[in-house]
């Protein structure tokens, strides 16, 4: 299975990056690793087999305390079979657990997409775990009505609704950092391994999500840009 292990070189990288801001948002979808007892990759994710991913021990060492404010928000995505790994990343990151928002993936009718994965259930949603640390955590005043849910189209391999961005921009604070970036975004510090080179086919997923129908995308200087 492909590994990508918090080395020295991967931490400096994420300094670099991160660290040259006081952050007051993160959002992260880490490359988690779905493995049953014995250690091996459980029979139902075998075909994801084939991307990145990292330990358990080596996403939770990677110093997000080292780059957020004494006061800061998290929104961290995690697989529902991985729901205790998910706490114990957001707790050695420094955050506590307060909620969590739901994605339930639809099909174009507005039923349960039933594609996903699942050994005792079929998945259709996923969870993002919300955590604050410091005083005076609580959301921005739109977040006091904030619904914890979220229903849009599946999407490429572990890509998440661009929706999640707008939510979380009325929510939480700034400066926002995104880690496992997939792409530059506007007013966000990102950091991962596709963040520079990740090109997504608008024409073949356009219609996943209505945030799409409502921008353009520019090429400049051998980025994407993302633009209202």
């Amino acid at each position: 299975m492909p590994d990508r292990s918090t080395r020295p070189d991967a931490i400096k990288d994420f300094l670099n990056v991160a660290g040259q801001t006081e952050v007051r948002t993160v959002l992260a979808d880490p490359p988690w690793q779905f493995t049953n007892r014995t250690g091996k990759i459980a029979p139902e994710h075998h075909r994801l087999s084939r991307y990145p991913t990292m330990t358990l021990d080596d996403i939770c060492a990677l110093p997000v305390q080292d780059v957020v404010a004494p006061t800061a928000h998290l929104y961290l995505w995690v697989p529902n079979a991985l729901l205790p790994d998910g706490l114990r990343v957001m707790q050695e990151w420094g955050f506590t657990y307060k909620s969590n928002i739901i994605w339930h993936k639809i099909r174009k009718d507005g039923g349960s997409d039933g594609r996903g994965v699942g050994f005792y259930f079929r998945n259709v949603t996923e969870i993002l775990l919300f955590g604050v640390r410091g005083k005076n955590a609580r959301t921005l005043q739109p977040g006091r009505t904030q619904v914890n849910y979220m229903a849009t189209r599946k999407r490429e391999h572990s890509r998440k609704p661009d929706e999640q961005y707008e939510l979380i921009e009325s929510c939480s604070p700034g400066p926002y950092l995104e880690m496992f970036a997939r792409g530059p975004r506007k007013n966000w510090i990102v950091w991962g391994n596709q963040a520079e080179t990740y090109e997504p086919s608008w024409d073949t997923y356009k219609h996943n999500s209505h945030a799409e129908r409502q921008k353009k995308t520019l090429r400049g200087n051998g980025r994407l840009i993302t633009v209202d």
